[in-house]
């Protein structure tokens, strides 16, 4: 498959088949092997506008509040997806400082304060050792601000270091579409999920059908959907997981329609993940627009870019799952050491 049709909308994937294909943003990571967890910043050289929508019912996030289309600060420096639970919202702060020795910041008299809303998800049983004597996620955050570039590794990496979900390891994945406007989306996600990316054990994705050049192994759909066969094995701690994600648009949009984006964007989540948005999970979406290219036909340019951010997310999942690695310690298997040698 090379892209998709919406009502006369073409979606191609980008040059990078990552969220860095909308121009001027850049990704970095940061993680540790020891502790099986790590930190992802999204940053840009100038503020860009950014919304958010949480539906999981346990989230953790920094500075979220700030982006309601009602808010002063319309605008943000950097977003931080984080492992750590609570402690991993630290990892902001690392950021945050970096950005303040930049002097980057919104203006309040002759003082910068950077505005860096985060999200974390719950990846502290995962057999990593949690024993620090100080809370590492303020250097995590740096370090991945430092490193951030248009090109950046998938799978066991920064946020998706320790990243689980219901019968697999997870990790951290992207994606991106081309849109006929001219228009570009792109996904950026930490999968950490209650549920499963799977529809069985067979290793065929849930999100098989918006594969894009066999980008996580090319098994189509091989099985009819039983839903109570699907969540039976599934047993959760309460608060123990989480999906995080963003998706970006070089569109200009108000921080309402950023929002809107965000929304739309989360049923890519569900297209992947079975179930998602669980009382147990922090699934949380944030939009972002940098502004480069003006809206054509404005409603149906933003209901194509909630369209194609949507299909993007669902494939970058598949792909985080997919590119994940095996390490010492884990206690969940690899995509590919699953299904790797048999399938792909």
């Amino acid at each position: 498959m090379a892209g998709g049709v919406f009502k006369g909308g073409v979606m191609r994937r980008g040059a990078r088949n990552l969220i860095t294909d909308v121009a001027g943003l850049r990704v970095g990571n940061a993680g540790d092997a020891r502790l099986k967890s790590g930190a992802t910043v999204l940053v840009a050289d100038q503020p860009f506008v950014a919304g958010v929508h949480v539906m999981g019912g346990a989230p953790g996030t920094r500075e979220t509040e700030l982006l309601a289309p009602d808010r002063l600060v319309q605008e943000v420096d950097a977003l931080v997806l984080s492992g750590g639970s609570a402690f991993g919202l630290d990892a902001a702060s690392g950021v945050a400082d970096a950005l303040a020795r930049e002097g980057r910041g919104f203006a309040v008299g002759d003082v910068r304060v950077p505005i860096v809303p985060g999200a974390i998800l719950f990846d502290l049983g995962n057999g990593g050792d949690k024993n620090w004597g100080e809370n590492p996620y303020k250097a995590l955050g740096r370090a991945a601000f430092e490193a951030a570039a248009e090109e950046f590794k998938l799978g066991s990496v920064g946020a998706g270091v320790g990243a689980t979900t219901m019968d697999l390891k997870g990790g951290l994945g992207s994606a991106s579409f081309c849109l006929e406007s001219g228009l570009t989306v792109g996904a950026l996600v930490a999968v950490n999920a209650v549920g499963s990316v799977l529809q069985g054990g067979d290793g065929h994705f849930w999100a098989a059908a918006h594969e894009v050049n066999d980008e996580y192994g090319g098994l189509g759909s091989a099985r009819a959907f039983d839903p109570l066969a699907e969540v039976a094995p599934f047993g959760p701690l309460a608060g123990a997981n989480t999906t995080i994600a963003i998706v970006a648009t070089d569109a200009r949009l108000g921080q309402a329609q950023a929002t809107r984006l965000a929304i739309a964007a989360h049923d890519g989540m569900a297209r992947a993940i079975f179930p998602s948005h669980t009382p147990f999970d922090g699934d949380l979406v944030f939009g972002v627009a940098t502004g480069a290219r003006e809206l054509g036909a404005a409603d149906m340019d933003l209901m194509l870019l909630g369209h194609a951010g949507a299909i993007a997310l669902a494939r970058a999942i598949a792909r985080g799952v997919y590119s994940a690695r095996a390490a010492k310690g884990d206690r969940f298997a690899t995509w590919q050491e699953r299904f790797g040698a048999k399938t792909v």
